[in-house]
Formats: C-alpha cells, sequence, structure tokens
C-alpha cells in the first residue's frame, strides 16, 4: 500500500520525534519516577489515543483550518504554553513519594489525551505527516490504514520507554532530596518545552 522507501521515511521521523524529550514524555518519566510504573501507565495509553485522535483530524482537514487562521494558532500556543507551566509548578513541589505529593502530580489520562491538541510539537508532526504521506494522494484510505497505527504504536513504545526509566529510578530517587531536585528538572524541561512553543 505504501513503498518501503515511504514507509522508511516514515518510521525515521518517527523515531525522530517520539522518542525526543517533549512534555509527554517529560511527565510520563516523572509520574513513572514518583508513583510506578503502573500509575504511569494509564498515561502512555493516553498519548497514542489524543494523538491518533489529532492525526485523524489533521487528515480530514483540521490542520489546513489551523494553519489558515494565525489566531487559531496562537490561541493554541497560549493554552498549550499554560499548561505545561501549570504542570511545571505541580511537579516542582513534589518531593517524596508521599500520598500528597500524589494529589499534587494527579494528571488524568483525558488531560494527556488532550495534551496532544495544544503540544505544538505533535501538531508539527501530524501536519508533516499529512502533508507529506496523505494529503492528495489517489491511496488516502489505506495509507492512512498503514499510517494511523504506526504512529500510535511509536506513541505508545517511546512513552513506554521513559516510563520505563523513571520507574528504574525511583528506588534511587526516594533516597533524601533527590527526587525533588529530578522533579525540578523534569519541571525545566516543561518550562523549556514552553519557552520553544512560545517562539515556532
Amino acid at each position: 500500500m505504501m513503498p518501503w522507501p515511504e514507509f522508511t521515511a516514515l518510521l525515521a521521523l518517527g523515531t525522530a520525534m517520539s522518542f525526543s524529550p517533549g512534555p509527554n514524555t517529560t511527565l510520563i518519566a516523572a509520574m513513572a519516577a514518583n508513583h510506578g510504573l503502573a500509575r504511569a501507565m494509564r498515561l502512555v495509553c493516553a498519548v497514542p489515543v489524543g494523538w491518533g485522535a489529532l492525526v485523524l483530524l489533521c487528515a480530514f482537514g483540521l490542520g489546513a483550518l489551523l494553519m489558515a487562521a494565525p489566531a487559531l494558532v496562537w490561541a493554541v500556543k497560549a493554552v498549550g504554553i499554560a499548561y505545561l507551566l501549570w504542570l511545571a509548578l505541580k511537579l516542582s513541589r513534589s518531593g517524596a513519594l508521599t500520598q500528597t505529593d500524589e494529589a499534587k502530580m494527579n494528571v488524568t489520562f483525558w488531560q494527556i489525551a488532550a495534551l496532544q491538541f495544544v503540544n505544538i510539537k505533535a501538531w508539527m508532526f501530524a501536519l508533516s505527516v499529512v502533508a507529506g504521506w496523505l494529503a492528495g494522494r489517489p491511496d488516502f484510505g489505506p495509507r492512512l490504514m498503514v499510517l494511523l497505527p504506526t504512529l500510535m504504536a511509536f506513541a505508545f513504545f517511546s512513552n513506554l520507554t521513559y516510563a520505563l526509566v523513571g520507574a528504574a529510578l525511583r528506588g534511587w530517587l526516594a533516597q533524601g532530596t533527590r527526587l525533588l531536585w529530578f522533579n525540578r528538572c523534569m519541571a525545566l524541561v516543561l518550562v523549556l518545552t514552553a519557552v520553544w512553543m512560545l517562539k515556532v
């Protein structure tokens, strides 16, 4: 359904975009480090759900509508930046593996799924995929049937990788103030991501 060179290029783009650090991977690594792999798994599963919905909507015209209205682009950026800064604030205050800190880190499945719609990195990825692999193709439907599960698998396994790393660090981070400084570093990554979103 898709020539092998095109599919290889899609895999290369998926690897670069999915496995590079971003708001999803940062939050999931932090959740796994603070509350274990089981708690992080709902977020690992939420990312491909939100990401898949975003790709579908872009494939059927939402991306073109967004790009045609600069005010909408700025609205997406503003909501995304505000949400990332709010999450960074919550994360930076969590310093021990306790129930109290669990309340501070409580991010739901649907919040992470919705994060994809205010994540400029996710929008750029989705729009690049739609423009390069789907738009104007006579075999649009079959291509979408290959592309969508492939990209959702990337979203799942990249975030699972970060969750496993976070969970592996959990015991080490429980000592002294290590977790507090880890969380502050993760919060800083979110702040830097928000700054990057402001500039793109």
